[in-house]
């Protein structure tokens, strides 16, 4: 279905699904300024807009997955709320130099601080920014989920551990999420095709915008298979299908998010992501993923990219020497 009449379709759900850019509205915090289309990027030698670029999400880490159940509908959080916010990142932003101080290295190392959005939460469809329910069948296949981000479990085989704990992925939509470390987000073009590298894992999403016909439903894998096209020549719109199914595809571990990784996903999950170039050095991402299996209403988020070519991407060396797993369980 073009995205145009599914959007349509969807537009009870997508009314959330707005960009948190410009001026904060603090008369009505629920509102927020559509996402602005007006910009017109320049183009590549074959005539398509040029994404080319690395566009770190690092500064999102801190922002909430979701929203407390008392921030209602609130996108944006009050003066206080934001004030509060700001204090605790400025807390934990001195932990580097504290361990410095002291010759070693801990969390302040490790974590990746962001800069205190003003947003309540990653999630803005439903327009509570809370996830959906689940469905009994993804409650039963909840449960049944082992991870070593779970907590009161014991560790006897492989099969206790996620995807992401074996180094073989991270899955989408979650590998475009924010994360504590490894924020990297890199985009490149070729005729007919783009690719988004991840600095998690290491891995490449390819994304065909030529218009072929999508692959079987039969063939199935971690990042699903993409197709993309282009809109009003500042939007790169992908639909992706073809998920690998299991309780251990997807692990939405992120600030915010549930507190273990909960998250299956069926082979009916898809999900729909807008990426428009807003200026020269950003661009706003914006997701709606449907998986009727699990989740009883779709749910979506919206990250504001910016760009930073100077950003590094360095080994991601996830097995350290093939010795983790066996550590967990001896």
């Amino acid at each position: 279905m073009p995205t145009s009449r599914f959007l349509l379709t969807c537009a009870a759900v997508l009314a959330g699904m707005i960009p948190i850019t410009g001026a904060l509205a603090q008369d009505d915090l629920t509102k927020v300024p559509e996402v602005p289309n007006d910009y017109q990027p320049g183009t590549t030698a074959w005539d398509e807009p040029d994404f080319r670029g690395t566009w770190p999400i690092d500064h999102l880490n801190g922002l909430p997955f979701q929203r407390t159940p008392e921030q209602g509908n609130r996108v944006f959080l009050t003066d206080e709320e934001y004030a509060e916010r700001q204090s605790r990142i400025d807390q934990l932003a001195g932990r580097y130099q504290a361990e410095d101080s002291e010759d070693r290295i801990g969390q302040g190392h490790w974590v990746e601080m962001g800069v205190g959005s003003r947003r309540t939460s990653l999630l803005t469809v439903p327009a509570n920014g809370r996830l959906p329910e689940m469905t009994e069948e993804g409650k039963r296949q909840s449960a049944a989920m082992r991870s070593s981000w779970r907590n009161g479990q014991s560790f006897d085989w492989v099969t206790d551990f996620d995807s992401w704990d074996r180094c073989i992925t991270r899955g989408i939509p979650a590998s475009m999420m924010p994360m504590m470390y490894n924020n990297g987000l890199r985009i490149f073009q070729s005729p007919g095709l783009v690719a988004i590298q991840m600095e998690m894992i290491h891995e490449t999403r390819i994304i065909p915008t030529d218009g072929r016909a999508p692959v079987p439903t039969q063939i199935q894998n971690w990042l699903g298979e993409s197709r993309g096209h282009w809109e009003d020549k500042n939007t790169l719109v992908v639909e992706t299908t073809n998920f690998k199914p299991g309780p251990s595809a997807t692990n939405i571990v992120t600030s915010g998010s549930p507190p273990s990784n909960d998250t299956p996903m069926s082979e009916q999950a898809k999900l729909v992501e807008r990426f428009t170039m807003t200026g020269p050095d950003t661009i706003i991402y914006e997701s709606l993923y449907t998986d009727p299996v699990i989740f009883t209403a779709p749910w979506g988020t919206q990250l504001e990219w910016q760009r930073d070519d100077d950003y590094e991407f360095f080994e991601y060396a996830c097995h350290e020497g093939n010795v983790q797993l066996r550590n967990y369980i001896t």
